[in-house]
């Protein structure tokens, strides 16, 4: 079991601090959490997924979700979209500006708005534009490519294992499975044979994603997939802490759960750091899913998240923390 944990894990040319990775969580991964997850020893984050049409055209939102804390690095861009060219520029723009040394191309999104266009996972139905599109992406970057897929796109179809091959054909240097259908979106649960297949038909590294929410859940993950590493996506929500749970675990490790102190100071740190890149008013807009997180569970904590949700302020925020945490 212990050989299950790598410190110093290589994807490609490009060595990571380990092998149990954070998801790229749209609209919630940013720079700020991010940081939180390496603190507490995630080995390789992703940003929120960009578009390449995004970049295209300059948007400057687009443009600003690949910036990475110099912390963060080495760190992995994540673009979505289904031209070649457009990802491929997209692809060298992040990785010149410095910020990118991994590219990930999503092909596992399922979200209406992102399919409805053709990105995400909508690409598993088309396995060789999904191969063009990585063949583009690498040959306008020196950096690893790599790829985020599902188990496929509708129940009737387990297209993770043609995919898989294409994109590893096509130059890709690392493949992340999560084990559902695009269907399923996040219901039912995530099936472990389906990465397992995948592994036994690549010689690249495969990345198991879905339904990781402890060290047991890591460890069955690894045995029954073979996979060489880990992502851990909705478990991070409020808790940070989970990568240091489970490389714990693996490294046989005294851990101890967060206290209330540990939670109060990890949301103010966490509100600090966001209100200082995003401003005041969208930061504290920001916090408050992340506040509900952090704190769902404790004791009379109802209240205190309703009346964050009315609050304006970074110091409205903190006088709210303070009393709730005080008393």
């Amino acid at each position: 079991m212990n050989g299950y944990f790598k410190e110093n894990f290589n994807i490609g040319n490009v060595q990571v601090r380990n092998n149990i990775f954070l998801a790229p969580l749209a609209s919630v991964a940013d720079r700020s959490f991010r940081i939180l997850c390496v603190n507490q020893g995630a080995g390789l984050t992703f940003s929120e997924m960009i578009s390449a049409k995004g970049v295209h055209y300059n948007s400057k939102g687009s443009v600003e979700l690949g910036e990475m804390d110099e912390i963060e690095k080495p760190a992995a861009v994540q673009i979505f979209g289904n031209d070649p060219e457009y990802m491929a520029e997209a692809a060298k723009i992040f990785v010149q500006q410095g910020n990118a040394s991994i590219i990930d191309i999503n092909m596992g999104c399922p979200t209406p708005k992102i399919t409805s266009n053709g990105d995400g996972s909508v690409l598993m139905n088309n396995p060789k534009l999904a191969g063009e599109i990585v063949k583009a992406v690498t040959k306008a970057v020196s950096v690893p490519v790599t790829v985020k897929m599902r188990r496929g796109y509708t129940k009737d179809k387990e297209s993770a294992v043609e995919l898989a091959l294409s994109v590893q054909e096509n130059g890709a240097s690392a493949v992340t499975v999560h084990g559902r259908f695009r269907e399923e979106f996040y219901s039912g649960k995530s099936n472990n044979e389906s990465i397992a297949k995948v592994k036994d038909a690549l010689k690249i590294p495969v990345i198991g994603n879905g339904d990781i929410c402890s060290p047991e859940d890591a460890v069955r993950m690894f045995e029954e997939t073979g996979c060489d590493g880990i992502m851990i996506g909705r478990a991070s929500l409020g808790n940070p802490w989970i990568f240091n749970r489970i490389i714990s675990y693996f490294k046989k490790e005294d851990y101890f759960p967060p206290t209330k102190q540990d939670i109060w100071n990890i949301i103010k740190i966490h509100t600090k750091m966001v209100v200082d890149f995003k401003g005041e008013k969208c930061g504290v807009q920001e916090m408050r899913k992340h506040i509900a997180w952090y704190t769902k569970g404790l004791h009379n904590s109802a209240v205190m998240r309703n009346n964050i949700f009315g609050a304006n302020s970074f110091d409205e925020v903190c006088r709210m923390l303070d009393e709730y945490f005080l008393n």
